[in-house]
C-alpha cells in the first residue's frame, strides 16, 4: 500500500508538471477602441495612397514603358527594346549634361550643408528667437521662379546691382551667367534658396541634444571646437545625412532656376541633365528617348541615395 501510495503521488507531480496539464493563459483581447484603428488608419491614408498612386506611380510605370518605345506624341509607340539605352551610352551631350550636372551638385550640397550647419550652430548659440528663424526661412518660401529672376537682374552685367558695385570697386564687370561662372552662379542661387529650410532642420536636430552632454565636455576640459567636432557633429548624424540626402536629390532635379536663367547656355555651359531632357522630349518631341533618360536618372538617385544612408548609418544615433 505505501509503495502504490508513493507512486500516486509521483504520477500527480509528474502529471502537474507537464505542459499540457498546465491551465493555459489566455492572451487578453484587444480593447475594441483599438480594433477599428488599423481601418481608420488605411481610411485616413487612402486619399495620399490614391494621388500617390495617380500622380506618381501610374505615370512612373507609364514612363517606364515609354523608355523601351520610340514615341513621338502624333504616331502611337513603338516597341524598341534596348535601342533607346544603347543609344544613351553612345550619347556625348547626355555624358556632358550629366558631368555638368554631378559639378552642380558637388557646389551646391558641399557649400550649401557647411552654410546651412553654420547658420543653425549660430541660432543654436546665439539666439533662439523665432523671428529669426522665419527671417532665415524666408527664402525657401519663395518661388524658384521669382528668386531666379531676382537674381538674374541683380546679376545682370549692364545694370545689375552686384554688377554696378563689382565696377566703381575694381573698374570691370563680372559676366555671372558665362561659361566659366555659370554653373557657379547657379549653384549659389540653389543655396540662397535652400540654406533657409535646412538650417531649420539643423536647428531642430541641435535642440535634441541634451546639455548634460556638453556639460561633461567642460569638465573633462574640451574646448569649443572640440565639442563641436567630436560630440555635436557626430550627434547630429542622422539629421545631416537627410539634409545630404535631400540636398542631393534636389540639386539634381534642377530645372527651374536653370530655364529662367540661362537656358542651358551659353554653349552648354549649363545643360543640365534635366534640360536635356526637357530639350528632348518637348523640344524635339522624342517622348521615348526622354523617358529612358528618366529613367536612368531615377536609378542614378535611387543608387545614390541607398548608398549614402549605408555609408552614413543614417539609421544609427550616438545619443543612445
Amino acid at each position: 500500500m505505501a509503495v502504490t501510495s508513493q507512486h500516486n503521488r509521483a504520477a500527480v507531480r509528474t502529471a502537474a508538471a507537464s505542459p499540457s496539464a498546465r491551465p493555459r493563459r489566455r492572451k487578453p483581447a484587444a480593447p475594441a477602441a483599438r480594433r477599428g484603428d488599423a481601418r481608420v488608419a488605411w481610411l485616413l491614408v487612402a486619399p495620399a495612397l490614391v494621388g500617390f498612386g495617380a500622380f506618381y506611380g501610374l505615370p512612373l510605370v507609364r514612363g517606364i514603358y515609354l523608355s523601351f518605345t520610340e514615341f513621338h506624341v502624333l504616331t502611337p509607340p513603338k516597341w524598341v527594346g534596348l535601342a533607346n539605352f544603347r543609344q544613351l551610352l553612345g550619347d556625348d551631350v547626355f555624358w556632358h549634361s550629366l558631368g555638368i550636372t554631378v559639378y552642380f551638385v558637388l557646389i551646391s550640397v558641399l557649400a550649401g550643408t557647411l552654410i546651412s550647419l553654420a547658420i543653425a550652430a549660430i541660432l543654436h548659440r546665439m539666439t533662439r528667437s523665432t523671428v529669426v528663424r522665419g527671417v532665415i526661412l524666408l527664402p525657401f518660401l519663395i518661388s524658384n521662379v521669382v528668386a531666379a529672376l531676382v537674381w538674374q537682374w541683380m546679376l545682370d552685367p549692364q545694370l545689375g546691382i552686384l554688377n554696378v558695385l563689382l565696377k566703381s570697386l575694381t573698374g570691370d564687370t563680372v559676366q555671372f551667367f558665362g561659361a566659366g561662372w555659370a554653373i557657379p552662379t547657379l549653384a549659389v542661387i540653389s543655396i540662397w534658396k535652400w540654406m533657409g529650410y535646412f538650417a531649420v532642420l539643423i536647428f531642430a536636430g541641435l535642440q535634441t541634444i541634451p546639455p548634460a552632454i556638453y556639460e561633461a565636455g567642460r569638465v573633462d576640459g574640451a574646448s569649443e571646437p572640440q565639442m563641436f567636432f567630436r560630440l555635436t557633429l557626430p550627434l547630429l548624424r542622422p539629421i545631416l545625412v537627410m539634409v545630404v540626402v535631400l540636398s542631393v536629390i534636389n540639386s539634381f532635379q534642377v530645372f527651374d532656376v536653370v530655364q529662367v536663367t540661362t537656358q542651358g547656355g551659353p554653349a552648354n555651359a549649363s545643360n543640365v541633365l534635366q534640360m536635356y531632357i526637357y530639350r528632348k522630349a518637348f523640344g524635339e518631341f522624342d517622348f521615348g528617348y526622354a523617358a529612358t533618360m528618366s529613367l536612368a536618372l531615377l536609378v542614378l538617385l535611387i543608387g545614390v541615395t541607398f548608398t549614402q544612408l549605408r555609408l552614413a548609418r543614417a539609421n544609427e544615433s550616438d545619443l543612445s
